[in-house]
């Protein structure tokens, strides 16, 4: 049995208003992720990460919301081609997500500890005080003390409110945690023990992590391999190695440019000039082409492949990195 946990293949989402017409959030998107194995995905805000994620629940919001093509496999079966109460099966036991913000994720009529527990109680064989007790450790775990089982969301900090949704995120250990920017709303140190005790859960279960995060140096601590998104597209894809020591997209580059260095002399960041593009307007050849200082003729006109430029799976989409290493 192939150890692929979760496949994505071409996978294309729109957004279809009468505003503003037809957006296209995520572009013909491929994505592999093994057993044990955690994937960073990364890239500005409205590259087309959460959309991913919801993509693979098939919680993209409807009717505006819809998948043109592609498919998603877990453990090798198409998730689009199961039912509604099939999928509700999945959702929280098998595939687990972490949401981002944590003000809508949760209920504000039910104590954040019943919240727990009704997923647990719902998955699991188990009596409704067992959930219940399974509900309260959890809290502990996360640094919320059991004695607050009953006090409901708006008692709690924004802080608190995500360790309360990662709490019923991992509440299942599911096989595969989808966690979109799963310690924004944190500090340092409970950020710190968020992290080691995914890392824990991880050794422990074998479980399979698709991390979305803006932060690089989550990624560097977190993922055996990246993703970096742009505009919709995956435009490099390796190892954490291969992107942080042998970065080749110029967009990829500029994200490590416009990050501090304590080696550096410069008073001033680089950033990358420029916004990503309108979706509901992309341009014509490489999406990244009107930001690019390398940027040529070619590169306006016609879209380079995702094409491997080592024999170790570093993939680009960049006609200047594939022609500089002459593919592979």
């Amino acid at each position: 049995m192939s150890d692929t946990i979760l496949s994505i293949k071409d996978l294309s989402i729109q957004y279809v208003s009468r505003e503003i017409g037809t957006c296209r959030a995520v572009n013909n998107v491929s994505l592999d992720i093994q057993k044990g194995e955690n994937l960073g995905l990364v890239g500005e805000t409205g590259a087309g990460k959460t959309t991913i994620a919801l993509g693979i629940l098939r919680l993209t919001p409807k009717p505006q919301g819809r998948v043109t093509s592609g498919t998603v496999e877990f453990w090798g079966e198409d998730l689009y081609k199961k039912s509604e109460a099939e999928m509700r099966k999945i959702r929280g036991e098998k595939i687990s997500m972490i949401f981002q913000d944590p003000m809508t994720a949760l209920n504000p009529i039910d104590p954040v500890g019943d919240q727990i527990s009704e997923m647990i109680w719902l998955h699991e064989k188990i009596t409704k005080k067992e959930a219940a007790a399974k509900a309260a450790n959890m809290l502990e775990m996360v640094g919320i003390p059991a004695a607050r089982y009953k006090e409901y969301p708006h008692q709690f900090s924004g802080g608190m409110k995500q360790r309360v949704v990662i709490a019923m995120a991992l509440a299942c250990s599911p096989e595969l945690l989808i966690a979109d920017e799963p310690t924004t709303a944190l500090d340092v140190t409970i950020q710190a023990q968020v992290l080691d005790m995914m890392n824990g859960l991880k050794k422990e279960l074998g479980t399979s992590l698709l991390l979305i995060t803006h932060d690089l140096g989550v990624v560097a601590e977190m993922c055996d391999k990246v993703a970096i998104i742009y505009a919709g597209e995956i435009v490099e894809v390796g190892t954490t190695r291969h992107i942080f020591k042998d970065t080749r997209h110029p967009y990829t580059k500029g994200l490590f440019g416009s990050l501090p260095d304590m080696n550096s002399h410069s008073k001033r960041l680089k950033p990358i000039h420029g916004l990503m593009p309108d979706p509901a307007n992309l341009p014509q050849g490489c999406k990244f082409a009107p930001r690019c200082e390398f940027c040529t003729e070619r590169c306006t006109k016609q879209e380079q492949e995702l094409t491997a430029v080592s024999p170790d799976g570093h993939l680009v989409r960049c006609w200047r990195a594939v022609e500089e290493e002459g593919g592979v």
